[in-house]
């Protein structure tokens, strides 16, 4: 079965890693970037050879997002207000196809013990099952 593992993160947190301090946290060093990234690799190349990896994917900065809705007329409308900066957002995922919700869970679980700055913020791993649209009934 295929789940998203979803990690999460505000504007701030990419400040911080950037070598700016953040309002939730201390600036990253160089060292503690390297330690995440190579925690990161590691896991990914462990589902690559257990066969469970399908994809994933850090994402760029909240402050890059734009919102997107449509006009009247079903033209976009897009806009850059502030996304993600005192909320957690999607900062980042993985899909699996694992066996079930417990190995999920026991891959999110390594993702949350990647290693941060003391004091930085820690949000928990989203894990929702990826799944197809609901049939509907026929009538009978």
């Amino acid at each position: 079965m295929k789940y998203m593992l979803m990690l999460l993160g505000k504007q701030a947190d990419y400040d911080a890693m950037a070598g700016r301090p953040g309002g939730d946290g201390p600036a990253w060093s160089p060292a503690d970037l390297k330690a995440m990234v190579e925690h990161m690799e590691a896991l990914n190349a462990e589902l690559v050879a257990a066969g469970e990896w399908v994809d994933a994917q850090g994402l760029a900065e909240p402050r890059q997002a734009r919102l997107v809705t449509a006009g009247a007329d079903g033209a976009p409308h897009v806009s850059d207000v502030p996304y993600g900066e005192t909320s957690a957002v999607l900062a980042g995922y993985w899909v699996v196809d694992v066996a079930d919700f417990d190995r999920a869970a026991e891959i999110a679980a390594r993702a949350y013990a990647c290693p941060i700055p003391e004091g930085a913020p820690n949000y928990p791993v989203v894990v929702h099952p990826v799944g197809e649209a609901p049939v509907q009934g026929d009538g009978s």
